[in-house]
């Protein structure tokens, strides 16, 4: 089994924006490597790809050198300026197993930032870098996303967190359409993942959830579906050993084959990982 996606963070090394507010106290501590590997282990988890956390470099380059040392962590989505002149050789800066670029669109002030042209010249700088590039986007970024993915056919893009679904609200357009469309693009893959924490908290159920993963798996199959199980951002809503019992309840419907792809296959072709 692969987790395409966690985090580590230290709040003694660096501000997390993101962080704060009451509402995230619960994970506002140290994540560290050794934490990792306890709660990996009582899943079976056998390799992770472990994804940036703020717009830094420097933090990348620390993950690289966190992944050059623990043989769990299978690839690194880092970050680096997409805007930037020189994206390319900031690129080839990076030193370790560096899998793929991911930006917060979610929290651009600009809808359709993955259009500008400067984004679109960064995104094709990754594509000849052989790295994917992650979606962190919500449903108004998702024609931006669209058009980028269709701009660039050859790139593999990944969306994270199969776009934010409002789960809480139960507002199912312009999600499920949006979603749909990237489902359309075979050079776009997504990750079964954050569904609890778009959730109610303290009150989700599996069967809550089913109608979106439902949606998610019949717009890109097993083969570009993989799981993620967004950690330690899920212990606000559930353990990461419940994280993983509710992937596997809601993938009840597929084969051994399929659920092979989803928990290891489709992440490591996406990613490049070995």
């Amino acid at each position: 089994m692969i987790d395409a996606h966690h985090h580590l963070w230290d709040l003694s090394r660096r501000n997390y924006p993101w962080m704060a507010g009451s509402a995230l106290e619960p994970i506002r501590r140290p994540y560290t490597v050794d934490d990792l590997r306890a709660v990996t282990k009582a899943a079976g988890v056998k390799g992770t790809v472990l994804v940036q956390t703020v717009s830094s470099a420097e933090e990348t380059h620390e993950f690289l050198d966190t992944a050059r040392a623990e043989p769990l962590i299978a690839g690194v989505v880092g970050w680096t300026d997409l805007t930037a002149p020189d994206v390319a050789e900031r690129v080839a800066a990076f030193s370790g197993p560096l899998v793929g670029i991911r930006h917060q669109v979610e929290d651009e002030p600009d809808p359709a930032w993955l259009t500008r042209p400067d984004v679109s010249r960064g995104l094709a700088a990754l594509g000849e870098a052989g790295l994917a590039y992650d979606l962190l986007v919500k449903p108004p970024q998702l024609p931006a996303a669209l058009a980028a993915a269709k701009a660039l056919p050859d790139q593999v893009f990944v969306l994270d967190h199969a776009a934010k679904p409002p789960i809480s609200s139960g507002d199912w357009q312009p999600w499920a359409d949006g979603v749909a469309a990237l489902g359309e693009l075979d050079n776009v893959y997504c990750k079964l993942s954050g569904l609890v924490t778009e959730a109610d908290w303290a009150r989700w159920k599996v069967g809550q959830l089913a109608r979106w993963s439902e949606h998610v798996l019949e717009s890109f199959g097993a083969s570009r579906l993989m799981f993620g199980s967004d950690w330690p951002v899920c212990e606000l809503a559930a353990a990461y050993e419940v994280v993983v019992d509710t992937a596997f309840s809601l993938t009840g419907s597929l084969s051994d084959a399929e659920r092979l792809e989803f928990f290891d296959g489709t992440a490591r072709r996406a990613y490049g990982l070995s």
